[in-house]
Protein backbone atom coordinates (compact mmCIF):
# COMPACT_ATOMS: atom_id res chain seq x y z
CA UNK A 1 0.00 0.00 0.00
CA UNK A 2 2.94 2.42 0.72
CA UNK A 3 6.32 1.33 -0.92
CA UNK A 4 6.59 2.50 -4.51
CA UNK A 5 7.37 -1.07 -6.96
CA UNK A 6 6.19 0.74 -10.13
CA UNK A 7 8.46 -1.41 -12.07
CA UNK A 8 6.46 -4.61 -10.79
CA UNK A 9 3.40 -2.87 -12.04
CA UNK A 10 4.81 -2.05 -15.66
CA UNK A 11 5.83 -6.11 -16.18
CA UNK A 12 4.97 -7.25 -19.39
CA UNK A 13 2.11 -10.11 -19.38
CA UNK A 14 0.26 -12.33 -22.08
CA UNK A 15 -2.84 -10.77 -23.21
CA UNK A 16 -6.14 -11.42 -21.05
CA UNK A 17 -7.26 -14.67 -21.24
CA UNK A 18 -10.59 -14.56 -19.58
CA UNK A 19 -14.19 -13.36 -20.65
CA UNK A 20 -16.72 -11.23 -19.39
CA UNK A 21 -19.42 -12.71 -17.56
CA UNK A 22 -22.63 -12.11 -18.41
CA UNK A 23 -26.45 -12.73 -17.22
CA UNK A 24 -29.46 -12.71 -19.23
CA UNK A 25 -27.70 -10.92 -22.01
CA UNK A 26 -26.60 -8.02 -19.09
CA UNK A 27 -22.95 -7.63 -19.56
CA UNK A 28 -20.98 -7.30 -15.90
CA UNK A 29 -18.62 -4.76 -17.27
CA UNK A 30 -21.45 -2.18 -17.84
CA UNK A 31 -23.45 -3.20 -14.54
CA UNK A 32 -23.81 0.21 -12.70
CA UNK A 33 -25.62 -2.15 -10.12
CA UNK A 34 -26.49 -5.76 -8.76
CA UNK A 35 -29.93 -4.68 -10.79
CA UNK A 36 -28.50 -4.78 -14.18
CA UNK A 37 -27.43 -8.15 -13.63
CA UNK A 38 -30.84 -9.41 -12.04
CA UNK A 39 -29.75 -8.59 -8.44
CA UNK A 40 -27.05 -9.38 -6.23
CA UNK A 41 -27.71 -13.61 -6.61
CA UNK A 42 -26.83 -13.46 -10.51
CA UNK A 43 -23.97 -10.89 -9.57
CA UNK A 44 -22.67 -13.95 -7.36
CA UNK A 45 -23.50 -16.54 -10.57
CA UNK A 46 -21.71 -14.94 -12.73
CA UNK A 47 -18.70 -13.96 -10.75
CA UNK A 48 -18.36 -17.06 -9.81
CA UNK A 49 -18.08 -18.27 -13.69
CA UNK A 50 -15.55 -15.67 -13.76
CA UNK A 51 -13.75 -17.76 -10.42
CA UNK A 52 -10.70 -14.97 -10.31
CA UNK A 53 -10.34 -11.27 -8.26
CA UNK A 54 -7.37 -9.42 -9.16
CA UNK A 55 -5.86 -7.43 -6.55
CA UNK A 56 -2.70 -5.15 -6.06
CA UNK A 57 -1.56 -3.24 -2.70
CA UNK A 58 -3.47 -4.76 -0.06
CA UNK A 59 -0.87 -5.62 2.70
CA UNK A 60 -2.98 -7.98 4.75
CA UNK A 61 -2.21 -6.06 7.78
CA UNK A 62 -3.71 -3.21 6.60
CA UNK A 63 -7.06 -2.62 7.64
CA UNK A 64 -7.28 -6.24 8.07
CA UNK A 65 -7.50 -7.29 4.50
CA UNK A 66 -5.71 -10.15 5.17
CA UNK A 67 -8.78 -11.36 6.85
CA UNK A 68 -11.10 -9.66 4.82
CA UNK A 69 -9.60 -11.44 1.43
CA UNK A 70 -9.77 -15.16 3.22
CA UNK A 71 -13.83 -14.22 4.32
CA UNK A 72 -14.42 -13.45 0.74
CA UNK A 73 -12.35 -16.52 -0.93
CA UNK A 74 -14.08 -18.79 1.70
CA UNK A 75 -17.69 -17.01 1.13
CA UNK A 76 -17.91 -17.58 -2.65
CA UNK A 77 -15.24 -19.82 -3.86
CA UNK A 78 -13.14 -17.38 -5.69
CA UNK A 79 -9.83 -17.13 -5.78
CA UNK A 80 -8.06 -13.86 -5.19
CA UNK A 81 -5.02 -13.19 -6.73
CA UNK A 82 -3.27 -10.56 -4.21
CA UNK A 83 -0.02 -8.83 -5.94
CA UNK A 84 2.47 -6.34 -4.94
CA UNK A 85 0.60 -5.92 -1.71
CA UNK A 86 3.34 -3.12 -0.44
CA UNK A 87 2.86 -1.01 -3.71
CA UNK A 88 1.69 2.88 -3.55
CA UNK A 89 -1.63 4.32 -4.48
CA UNK A 90 -0.01 5.59 -7.60
CA UNK A 91 1.61 2.28 -8.52
CA UNK A 92 -2.32 1.12 -8.64
CA UNK A 93 -3.10 4.05 -11.43
CA UNK A 94 -0.11 3.08 -13.45
CA UNK A 95 -1.23 -0.63 -12.97
CA UNK A 96 -4.30 0.18 -14.59
CA UNK A 97 -2.63 2.10 -17.57
CA UNK A 98 0.15 0.09 -18.43
CA UNK A 99 -1.94 -3.18 -18.21
CA UNK A 100 -4.77 -2.50 -20.10
CA UNK A 101 -6.58 -5.36 -21.83
CA UNK A 102 -3.97 -7.89 -19.77
CA UNK A 103 -5.15 -10.35 -17.63
CA UNK A 104 -3.45 -8.93 -14.74
CA UNK A 105 -4.60 -5.73 -14.75
CA UNK A 106 -6.26 -4.79 -10.86
CA UNK A 107 -9.52 -5.53 -11.37
CA UNK A 108 -10.50 -3.15 -8.04
CA UNK A 109 -8.40 -0.50 -6.19
CA UNK A 110 -8.03 0.60 -2.90
CA UNK A 111 -6.84 4.47 -3.00
CA UNK A 112 -6.07 7.44 -1.25
CA UNK A 113 -8.94 9.78 -1.84
CA UNK A 114 -6.52 12.23 -4.17
CA UNK A 115 -5.74 9.07 -6.14
CA UNK A 116 -9.49 8.38 -6.63
CA UNK A 117 -10.11 11.61 -7.94
CA UNK A 118 -7.32 12.41 -10.38
CA UNK A 119 -8.37 8.75 -11.27
CA UNK A 120 -11.69 9.38 -11.90
CA UNK A 121 -10.81 12.57 -13.65
CA UNK A 122 -8.81 10.63 -16.37
CA UNK A 123 -11.66 7.96 -16.84
CA UNK A 124 -10.03 4.80 -15.43
CA UNK A 125 -13.02 3.49 -13.55
CA UNK A 126 -16.55 2.71 -14.29
CA UNK A 127 -19.55 4.02 -12.23
CA UNK A 128 -21.05 1.16 -10.11
CA UNK A 129 -23.46 1.73 -7.30
CA UNK A 130 -23.42 -1.51 -3.96
CA UNK A 131 -26.69 -1.76 -2.11
CA UNK A 132 -25.56 0.04 0.39
CA UNK A 133 -24.75 3.13 -1.73
CA UNK A 134 -27.84 5.01 0.00
CA UNK A 135 -26.42 4.89 3.03
CA UNK A 136 -22.87 6.50 2.49
CA UNK A 137 -23.13 10.28 3.48
CA UNK A 138 -22.81 12.80 1.01
CA UNK A 139 -19.32 13.49 0.61
CA UNK A 140 -18.28 10.43 0.52
CA UNK A 141 -18.85 8.82 -2.85
CA UNK A 142 -18.95 9.80 -6.25
CA UNK A 143 -22.38 11.03 -7.37
CA UNK A 144 -22.51 7.84 -9.92
CA UNK A 145 -20.14 5.59 -8.15
CA UNK A 146 -16.84 5.85 -9.92
CA UNK A 147 -15.25 5.74 -6.37
CA UNK A 148 -16.88 5.07 -2.88
CA UNK A 149 -15.69 5.94 0.26
CA UNK A 150 -14.79 2.58 2.32
CA UNK A 151 -12.77 3.14 5.36
CA UNK A 152 -10.56 6.03 7.15
CA UNK A 153 -8.28 6.78 9.68
CA UNK A 154 -6.70 9.63 11.80
CA UNK A 155 -2.92 10.49 11.35
CA UNK A 156 -1.28 9.07 14.52
CA UNK A 157 2.54 8.89 15.79
CA UNK A 158 3.02 5.31 16.53
CA UNK A 159 6.15 5.00 19.13
CA UNK A 160 8.16 1.78 20.41
CA UNK A 161 8.11 2.89 24.28
CA UNK A 162 11.05 0.69 25.16
CA UNK A 163 13.59 2.50 22.68
CA UNK A 164 11.90 5.83 23.39
CA UNK A 165 11.63 7.48 27.04
CA UNK A 166 8.64 10.03 26.28
CA UNK A 167 6.45 9.03 23.50
CA UNK A 168 5.59 12.30 21.39
CA UNK A 169 1.92 13.50 21.43
CA UNK A 170 2.56 16.16 19.09
CA UNK A 171 4.46 17.33 15.70
CA UNK A 172 6.40 20.04 17.31
CA UNK A 173 7.16 16.98 19.93
CA UNK A 174 9.15 15.24 16.85
CA UNK A 175 11.62 18.63 16.90
CA UNK A 176 12.59 17.58 20.02
CA UNK A 177 16.65 16.93 19.70
CA UNK A 178 15.77 13.19 21.53
CA UNK A 179 14.14 12.56 18.41
CA UNK A 180 17.23 12.30 16.34
CA UNK A 181 17.16 10.13 13.40
CA UNK A 182 13.47 8.29 14.71
CA UNK A 183 10.94 9.84 12.87
CA UNK A 184 10.09 8.36 9.51
CA UNK A 185 6.34 7.67 7.48
CA UNK A 186 4.80 5.01 5.75
CA UNK A 187 5.65 5.67 2.24
CA UNK A 188 6.42 8.99 0.00
CA UNK A 189 3.89 11.34 0.36
CA UNK A 190 3.93 12.06 -3.46
CA UNK A 191 2.58 8.26 -4.33
CA UNK A 192 1.58 7.40 -0.77
CA UNK A 193 -1.76 8.41 0.82
CA UNK A 194 -0.82 7.61 4.29
CA UNK A 195 2.14 9.66 4.00
CA UNK A 196 0.55 12.49 1.79
CA UNK A 197 -1.88 12.62 4.88
CA UNK A 198 0.84 12.45 7.33
CA UNK A 199 2.61 16.44 5.62
CA UNK A 200 -1.12 17.49 5.30
CA UNK A 201 -1.61 17.04 9.04
CA UNK A 202 2.22 18.23 9.65
CA UNK A 203 0.53 21.80 7.55
CA UNK A 204 -2.56 22.23 10.40
CA UNK A 205 -0.25 21.99 12.97
CA UNK A 206 2.07 24.75 11.84
CA UNK A 207 -0.36 27.02 10.91
CA UNK A 208 -1.59 25.77 7.52
CA UNK A 209 -4.93 25.07 6.47
CA UNK A 210 -6.75 22.66 3.77
CA UNK A 211 -6.34 25.49 1.69
CA UNK A 212 -2.28 25.75 2.32
CA UNK A 213 -0.21 22.58 2.84
CA UNK A 214 2.96 24.82 2.41
CA UNK A 215 3.78 24.89 6.21
CA UNK A 216 3.54 20.63 6.19
CA UNK A 217 6.04 20.60 3.42
CA UNK A 218 8.55 23.23 5.39
CA UNK A 219 7.96 21.54 8.61
CA UNK A 220 9.15 18.17 7.19
CA UNK A 221 12.34 20.55 5.56
CA UNK A 222 12.97 21.92 9.77
CA UNK A 223 12.12 18.33 11.10
CA UNK A 224 15.52 17.01 7.85
CA UNK A 225 17.34 19.61 8.85
CA UNK A 226 17.16 18.79 12.88
CA UNK A 227 18.45 15.91 12.05
CA UNK A 228 15.31 14.11 13.00
CA UNK A 229 13.73 12.74 9.69
CA UNK A 230 14.75 9.12 8.97
CA UNK A 231 13.84 8.18 5.54
CA UNK A 232 13.17 4.32 5.77
CA UNK A 233 10.07 3.54 5.32
CA UNK A 234 7.65 1.83 7.79
CA UNK A 235 6.66 -1.60 7.65
CA UNK A 236 6.49 -4.31 10.59
CA UNK A 237 9.26 -5.50 9.92
CA UNK A 238 11.41 -2.43 10.33
CA UNK A 239 9.58 -2.07 13.61
CA UNK A 240 10.45 -5.42 14.97
CA UNK A 241 14.25 -4.39 13.68
CA UNK A 242 14.19 -1.47 15.17
CA UNK A 243 14.77 1.05 11.98
CA UNK A 244 11.58 2.63 12.34
CA UNK A 245 11.04 3.67 16.12
CA UNK A 246 8.59 6.58 15.66
CA UNK A 247 6.19 6.46 12.86
CA UNK A 248 3.61 8.53 11.04
CA UNK A 249 1.08 6.69 9.87
CA UNK A 250 -2.87 6.05 10.23
CA UNK A 251 -3.78 4.87 14.03
CA UNK A 252 -5.53 1.88 12.05
CA UNK A 253 -1.99 0.36 11.03
CA UNK A 254 0.06 1.92 14.21
CA UNK A 255 -3.31 0.44 16.56
CA UNK A 256 -3.11 -2.90 14.76
CA UNK A 257 1.04 -3.16 14.85
CA UNK A 258 0.78 -2.83 18.74
CA UNK A 259 -0.67 -6.76 18.75
CA UNK A 260 1.60 -7.62 16.86
CA UNK A 261 4.75 -5.84 18.07
CA UNK A 262 3.84 -7.02 21.90
CA UNK A 263 4.43 -10.71 20.62
CA UNK A 264 7.64 -9.71 19.66
CA UNK A 265 8.35 -7.82 23.26
CA UNK A 266 8.02 -4.28 21.94
CA UNK A 267 5.95 -1.99 23.58
CA UNK A 268 4.07 0.34 20.64
CA UNK A 269 1.96 2.91 21.90
CA UNK A 270 -0.31 5.28 19.42
CA UNK A 271 -1.04 8.40 20.18
CA UNK A 272 -2.97 10.66 17.70
CA UNK A 273 -1.01 14.20 17.68
CA UNK A 274 -2.53 17.34 19.62
CA UNK A 275 -1.66 19.77 17.11
CA UNK A 276 -2.63 17.96 13.76
CA UNK A 277 -5.34 16.10 14.30
CA UNK A 278 -6.28 14.95 10.26
CA UNK A 279 -8.94 12.41 9.67
CA UNK A 280 -9.05 10.47 5.80
CA UNK A 281 -11.17 8.29 3.70
CA UNK A 282 -9.70 5.32 1.40
CA UNK A 283 -12.18 5.00 -1.62
CA UNK A 284 -12.58 1.98 -3.70
CA UNK A 285 -12.71 2.01 -7.38
CA UNK A 286 -13.32 -0.53 -10.16
CA UNK A 287 -11.33 -0.83 -13.11
CA UNK A 288 -13.45 0.58 -15.89
CA UNK A 289 -11.50 -2.24 -18.28
CA UNK A 290 -11.49 -4.85 -15.50
CA UNK A 291 -10.70 -8.82 -16.85
CA UNK A 292 -13.11 -9.64 -13.85
CA UNK A 293 -15.74 -7.63 -13.74
CA UNK A 294 -18.31 -9.22 -12.23
CA UNK A 295 -15.92 -10.59 -9.30
CA UNK A 296 -14.72 -7.05 -9.06
CA UNK A 297 -18.94 -5.70 -8.39
CA UNK A 298 -19.40 -8.75 -6.00
CA UNK A 299 -16.15 -7.71 -4.19
CA UNK A 300 -17.32 -4.11 -3.72
CA UNK A 301 -21.11 -5.55 -2.32
CA UNK A 302 -18.86 -7.92 0.23
CA UNK A 303 -17.01 -4.84 1.31
CA UNK A 304 -19.93 -2.63 1.87
CA UNK A 305 -21.82 -4.91 3.48
CA UNK A 306 -22.32 -5.33 7.28
CA UNK A 307 -20.15 -8.48 7.37
CA UNK A 308 -17.38 -5.79 5.22
CA UNK A 309 -17.50 -3.02 7.29
CA UNK A 310 -17.15 -4.77 10.69
CA UNK A 311 -14.04 -6.59 9.37
CA UNK A 312 -12.43 -3.07 8.86
CA UNK A 313 -13.59 -2.32 12.05
CA UNK A 314 -12.36 -5.43 13.58
CA UNK A 315 -8.61 -3.50 11.93
CA UNK A 316 -9.03 -0.51 13.66
CA UNK A 317 -10.31 1.46 10.81
CA UNK A 318 -13.59 3.33 10.82
CA UNK A 319 -15.95 1.90 8.20
CA UNK A 320 -17.87 4.95 6.15
CA UNK A 321 -20.86 2.77 7.40
CA UNK A 322 -20.19 3.17 10.75
CA UNK A 323 -22.98 6.07 11.82
CA UNK A 324 -25.70 3.71 9.92
CA UNK A 325 -24.91 0.48 11.06
CA UNK A 326 -24.79 2.34 14.75
CA UNK A 327 -28.24 3.41 13.70
CA UNK A 328 -29.55 -0.02 12.88
CA UNK A 329 -27.45 -2.27 15.24
CA UNK A 330 -25.29 -4.02 12.83
CA UNK A 331 -22.12 -2.87 14.10
CA UNK A 332 -20.03 -4.97 16.52
CA UNK A 333 -20.06 -2.18 19.69
CA UNK A 334 -17.28 -4.82 21.33
CA UNK A 335 -14.79 -3.58 18.16
CA UNK A 336 -15.90 -0.44 18.13
CA UNK A 337 -14.98 -0.03 21.63
CA UNK A 338 -11.52 -0.54 20.93
CA UNK A 339 -10.77 2.25 17.94
CA UNK A 340 -8.15 5.10 19.28
CA UNK A 341 -9.87 7.70 20.99
CA UNK A 342 -10.53 11.20 19.62
CA UNK A 343 -12.19 14.17 20.85
CA UNK A 344 -14.63 15.91 18.29
CA UNK A 345 -16.35 15.16 14.58
CA UNK A 346 -13.45 14.79 11.61
CA UNK A 347 -13.95 17.47 8.97
CA UNK A 348 -12.71 16.77 5.70
CA UNK A 349 -10.70 18.99 2.87
CA UNK A 350 -12.71 19.28 -0.63
CA UNK A 351 -11.25 17.73 -3.76
CA UNK A 352 -10.49 20.95 -5.11
CA UNK A 353 -8.29 21.45 -1.63
CA UNK A 354 -6.77 17.42 -1.83
CA UNK A 355 -6.06 18.23 -5.89
CA UNK A 356 -4.19 21.45 -4.73
CA UNK A 357 -2.12 20.12 -2.20
CA UNK A 358 -0.94 17.25 -3.90
CA UNK A 359 0.11 19.79 -6.71
CA UNK A 360 1.65 21.15 -4.41
CA UNK A 361 3.29 18.88 -2.63
CA UNK A 362 4.59 17.31 -5.79
CA UNK A 363 6.35 20.11 -6.63
CA UNK A 364 8.20 21.17 -2.96
CA UNK A 365 8.54 17.99 -1.52
CA UNK A 366 11.77 16.59 -3.08
CA UNK A 367 13.70 19.90 -2.50
CA UNK A 368 12.12 19.97 1.14
CA UNK A 369 13.89 16.67 1.90
CA UNK A 370 17.00 16.44 -0.34
CA UNK A 371 17.70 20.04 0.04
Amino acid sequence: MTTAVTAACGAAPGTRQTTQASQGGANAATATSAADLGGLDKLVEAAKKEGTLHVIALPPDWANYGEIIEKFQAKYGIKIESETPDAASADEINAVKTRKGQDRAPDVLDLGQSFAISGAAEGLFAPYKVQAFGKIPEGQKEATGLWVNDYGGYVSIGCDAKKITTCPTSFKDLLKPEYKGKVAMNGNPTKAGSAFAGVYAAALASGGSFDDIQPGIDFFKKLKDAGNYNPVETTPATIEKGETQISIDWDYNNAAYAPQMADKGIDWKVNVPSDGRYFQMYAQAINKDAPHPAAARLWQEYLYSAEGQNLFLKGFARPVLLPAMTADGTVDQALAGKLPQVEGEPTFPTSQQVDAAKAKLASGWDAAISG
